[in-house]
């Protein structure tokens, strides 16, 4: 039982810690382009247009 003496403080100063580490993202800006990042990784600008194929 005594345990919990040390437990429970423990625990709540992790909530803290992972409370103030979400606040902390959303203050710079992590959640504002949620789709921004899944599609750029899709689309790659730098090679330029595709060349057309040749015909053999």
């Amino acid at each position: 039982m005594t345990v919990l003496v040390y437990l429970i403080p423990i625990a709540l100063v992790l909530g803290l810690i992972a409370l103030a580490a979400f606040l902390w993202s959303l203050k710079s800006g992590q959640f504002d382009d949620m789709e921004g990042a899944a599609n750029r990784i899709l689309f790659d600008e730098d090679d330029g247009p595709i060349p057309p194929h040749k015909p053999h």
